[in-house]
């Protein structure tokens, strides 16, 4: 029996005879039943007993404790209804059947409880792994950026230790102020890949290119060289995958210049009140471009007045649900948030609510990025003095 049940768990783990994750969970369920099938059949002359003791067996490794304990009390009711149509109670042979099944009931649920922990301990300390990679990656923003306040804030979906592909970059540069927002299609490795040579490519990008376009095209390119390098991470993120990308510029003038590749729009939150800055002209996302045909993309300037908020986020924001199917109303949560907050205040609140709504389960990935625009001079970046520049 141990080895029949050994050969059943290897199908089941992988390769070409892999079974459906349901079939072996409802495994334990189908012996329960085959076994009443055969006892109440002209087949009843087979002996069911080995079969009912696999049943908590194979439920302690499919099901965990809780499943374990279900599938015990479905094999000794199957026991007991057998026992009695068969009218096979005070034989040696029901009660030898009992008591093996009793004594690989507890084993299994001792077996279960400690696989269950084992694993509790392993993906814990994944997850752990999995956030010190992702702040090396995407490091906080600062809290003063020229004349803006600024605050980042970043939370992984419920998918066990599975990083994603959000991102994120605030950068002080002779232009004025350049933000980045994306997200990299996919999860994993390969996306922490793409999101660090993204990032990578804006952090360079920002410092020598004077417009916004090209800094997005700059990106671009690196996602399309870091395919041609081969390596063990799926090129499907990096090639066949997209990336969504909306990069902003504060220069010294009170606008804020905006390029956006297919992400969602960010928010402008002025004296309380949300606006939603739509593009004029939708542009697709990066390494969609060979798929659309258009006009390339633009830069495109809105008013950023002393006072003002600009919200930059991705859509694991806009598309979390309730219970309901509801999506996350933005504009009116932020609007419920007060003007005073600081940001960093502000993105907890807008946090709090976010996991209100969803009940805590998130199920994609959040990036947020705050900025403050102030009153008075702002302060010149490292080695150079802020010089604005209006699109055309």
């Amino acid at each position: 029996m141990q080895a029949l049940l050994h050969s059943f768990l290897r199908l089941g783990a992988g390769g070409r005879g892999r079974l459906p994750l349901a079939l072996m969970q409802g495994g334990p369920f189908l012996i329960g039943l085959a076994v009443l099938v055969i006892e109440f059949t002209p087949a009843h002359i087979i002996y069911t007993g080995p079969f009912l003791t696999a049943i908590p067996a194979l439920a302690a490794v499919t099901l965990g404790p809780g499943g374990t304990a279900a599938a015990t009390a479905l094999a000794l009711a199957i026991s007991a209804i057998t026992a009695t149509y068969n009218h096979a109670w005070g034989t040696l042979q029901v009660y030898t059947n009992l008591l093996a099944l009793g004594l690989v009931s507890v084993a299994g649920f001792i077996t279960s409880s400690a696989m269950q922990t084992r694993r509790q301990r392993e993906l814990d300390r994944m997850r752990q792994i999995a956030v010190a990679v992702q702040e090396v990656v995407l490091r906080p923003v600062p809290e003063r950026l020229g004349p803006l306040r600024a605050a980042s804030m970043c939370l992984a979906a419920g998918t066990g230790a599975q990083v994603g592909g959000d991102l994120y970059e605030a950068v002080q540069t002779r232009y004025g102020i350049r933000m980045i927002v994306g997200d990299v299609r996919g999860k994993g490795l390969a996306a922490v890949r793409a999101v660090a040579v993204a990032t990578g490519a804006f952090r360079e990008a920002v410092h020598y290119e004077d417009d916004l376009v090209e800094v997005v095209n700059r990106c671009a390119a690196a996602l399309r060289r870091e395919v041609a390098v081969p390596g063990e991470y799926d090129a499907d993120v990096l090639l066949e995958g997209f990336t969504t990308v909306l990069v902003a510029q504060v220069p010294e003038e009170p606008v804020v210049q905006l390029v956006n590749r297919g992400h969602p729009p960010p928010l402008l939150l002025r004296r309380g009140r949300a606006r939603t800055l739509l593009p004029a002209s939708p542009s697709p996302p990066v390494g969609m471009e060979d798929l659309v045909t258009g006009p390339p993309p633009e830069t495109e300037s809105y008013a950023f007045l002393p006072g003002d908020r600009l919200l930059l986020y991705t859509d694991g924001v806009i598309e979390a649900r309730n219970r309901d199917s509801e999506f996350f109303a933005l504009p009116e949560a932020t609007e419920g948030i007060h003007p005073g907050t600081t940001p960093p205040e502000f993105l907890e609140q807008l946090h709090r609510a976010l996991v209100r709504h969803t009940g805590g389960d998130l199920a994609d990935d959040v990036a947020m990025l705050l900025v403050d625009r102030l009153d008075g001079e702002p302060e010149p970046p490292p080695g150079g003095t802020v010089a604005g520049r209006r699109s055309p």
